[in-house]
């Protein structure tokens, strides 16, 4: 497979080149496409356009992955009755994902260092980006606790490449243009799930005869992630850095007792970090586990899931600039609580569903669930942000930001293990019960998160008002500690 990912990476380049043909008349069209590359090459440092865009396509390329095999293949995979079957399958998801994201969220400050005193990100990123995608590819055909210790590599080498994918906006962007490379790269993110959804549940079945074609989808998303991420490395250029010391761990590995100690003293930001560890847990959790809850409970194929996933993708991004319009005019902390009341009653619904598994009417319900949290996912991502922003001083963004990522890791780990051992013990005895039961839990964890959180006042430290942070700290992605 390494052979197939330098031989990909190769093409990519022998493309790229080939492209690049003989002189034409410039056309209207033509000059559009100028002005649109004279705007790109404003926004970084070098004045060259492909720097942002080979930047972008490495958010298309790891969404590919997040979406194809976290949240839709690797849980079916395991759940096959082939393989594990539903009780021991949803565990072993729960575990191989606990395990990564528990381990990345320790880890987090060490890696940090390596990105802020290393110097140079990208090795680190290559480092990471390959072994992302080599132990994904290999899934599809080994013994099951060999794909489930593969995934757990894979997905913890995920989370660690983002640290350095994030950090490198600050070299290929100019600092008043981070906050619009930023969503040039969420938007190009989106398209990636868009793009491999249709694959996923188009192309595979036409190509391949099979409806499911789940070990087809590791295969693609490996050489997906591979041909998307090439960009970056083949133009992306850094500066020379500083040189990097075993002794500067140490004040790493304690910069959460000093980030605890600061965060007491502002006002409302523990309260509000513990909401979040619980209505991020109920989150994380369905976003893993609902090509399982589709497929095994709901009888939907693989194919019909995907689709419906994709139509809750647009009603996502739709809904985030409706709930941005609300968080101007209402403020983060209303909103936030509108938009769990949103997915309180979304996931009832979605229990309900499961009561009249394979009909019309259970379907029905459960796409009106899957509209409702897809929805509110959108809002989440855009009320508790700028929540955050509104409650940490702005000296202290980048550390408070570290402490809000390791919160949505640690609820992920405690949220996918609580479920998964419902699921194991129970689904045998009770069948779609135990998830019903499974998906009560998490509506009482958002309720917790939303009781914890309606106190806080969303007012901003010191009067000031700060529209994003200094750098790409997206959700669960920052590191633990400053940055400068």
């Amino acid at each position: 497979m390494a052979a197939v990912v330098v031989g990909v990476m190769a093409a990519t380049i022998v493309i790229g080149r080939c492209a690049i043909g003989p002189r034409r008349p410039i056309t209207l069209p033509m000059i559009g496409a100028m002005g649109l590359r004279a705007r790109l090459a404003g926004l970084t440092p070098s004045g060259q356009a492909r720097v942002p865009i080979a930047w972008a396509l490495y958010d298309f390329a790891n969404t590919v992955f997040s979406y194809a095999v976290v949240s839709t293949a690797f849980g079916v995979w395991l759940t096959d009755p082939t393989r594990l079957g539903l009780g021991p399958g949803q565990l072993v998801q729960g575990l191989a994902i606990a395990s990564s994201v528990g381990l990345n969220a320790l880890v987090s400050p060490i890696l940090g260092a390596l990105s802020d005193r290393g110097g140079r990100r990208l090795p680190f990123l290559l480092f990471f980006t390959t072994l992302t995608i080599i132990p994904s590819a290999l899934i599809g055909p080994t013994p099951v606790l060999v794909g489930a210790v593969l995934f757990a590599i894979a997905n913890f080498s995920y989370q660690a490449a983002l640290i350095y994918y994030d950090a490198t906006l600050k070299s290929v962007s100019r600092p008043e243009a981070r906050g619009r490379l930023s969503g040039i790269g969420v938007g190009v993110g989106y398209m990636g799930t868009i793009a491999v959804g249709l694959l996923i549940a188009y192309g595979i079945p036409a190509i391949t005869g099979d409806e499911l074609g789940v070990e087809s989808i590791f295969v693609l998303s490996a050489v997906l992630f591979t041909v998307f991420a090439a960009p970056i490395f083949l133009v992306v250029r850094e500066p020379a850095g500083l040189s990097f010391r075993l002794a500067d761990f140490k004040p790493d590995l304690g910069q959460i007792r000093h980030t605890l100690a600061d965060a007491r003293r502002v006002p409302g930001l523990v309260r509000f970090l513990a909401g979040r560890f619980f209505y991020s847990d109920a989150v994380n959790t369905i976003i893993v586990v609902m090509s399982v809850v589709a497929v095994r409970a709901m009888g939907l194929t693989l194919g019909e899931f995907v689709q419906i996933s994709l139509l809750l993708t647009i009603v996502a991004i739709v809904a985030s600039f409706g709930w941005g319009r609300l968080v101007d005019r209402f403020g983060p902390r209303r909103t936030l609580l509108w938009v769990l009341a949103s997915w309180a009653i979304g996931l009832v619904i979605g229990a309900v569903s499961l009561s009249a598994p394979g009909t019309a009417f259970g379907t029905a319900l459960f796409v009106l669930a899957g509209a409702i949290v897809g929805s509110g996912l959108g809002g989440v991502q855009v009320a508790d942000r700028v929540f955050m922003i509104r409650l940490s001083p702005a000296d202290k963004l980048g550390e408070f930001f570290g402490l809000y990522g390791l919160v949505g890791k640690g609820s992920q780990v405690i949220g996918q293990l609580a479920y998964s051992i419902i699921i194991f013990l129970l689904v045998d005895s009770f069948g779609n019960g135990a998830y019903q039961l499974a998906i009560l839990t998490l509506i009482g964890t958002m309720l917790i998160g939303y009781q914890l959180i309606r106190p806080v006042r969303d007012v901003i430290p010191g009067g000031d008002d700060v529209v994003v942070p200094p750098e790409r700290l997206s959700p669960d992605r920052a590191p633990l500690h400053p940055r400068t």
